[in-house]
């Protein structure tokens, strides 16, 4: 086991390079872009990647604390789906109204790669190869939706 210090530098070493890997890349309209702070440029709406022992993982998450507010943002993702599934090339979990790790209710559209721990640094490619290509389909579905949500 890891104390709380170790794992913090272990998940910072992983970002760092994740972040150093994707750097040279372009978003979808050619600007450069920060991809592990991604902004939509909506509040309440991000875009989330995240590892750790069991499992990575990558959403799009509402989490505004108007529920109503924040079922809608959900709904119009709905009307979308098509459009996502199309870019992404596979299905996500449509999650209204989940709690999350702080407690608080959000709403997400999700995907999980099972069976990879960020903690052995030979799952790093693995978890990289299927963060890339999520976080770049995220941004193309984004940049064809985005002026929809403004």
């Amino acid at each position: 086991m890891y104390t709380r210090q170790e794992a913090s530098l272990i998940r910072k070493k992983f970002w760092t390079s994740f972040g150093q890997y994707m750097k040279p890349l372009p978003n979808a309209d050619g600007e450069t872009i920060n991809w592990l702070n991604y902004k939509t440029g909506i509040r309440h709406l991000y875009f989330r990647m995240d590892a750790g022992f069991e499992q990575a993982s990558i959403s799009v998450e509402f989490n505004h604390g108007d529920l109503p507010l924040q079922q809608h943002y959900f709904e119009q993702f709905q009307q979308l789906k098509n459009i996502l599934e199309e870019e992404t090339g596979e299905e996500w979990q449509w999650q209204l109204h989940v709690p999350d790790e702080g407690g608080n209710i959000i709403s997400r559209i999700i995907t999980v790669k099972e069976e990879v721990n960020i903690f052995n640094s030979y799952d790093w490619p693995t978890i990289i190869s299927f963060l890339k290509p999520r976080i770049m389909a995220l941004d193309r579905f984004w940049s064809l939706v985005k002026d929809g949500f403004e």
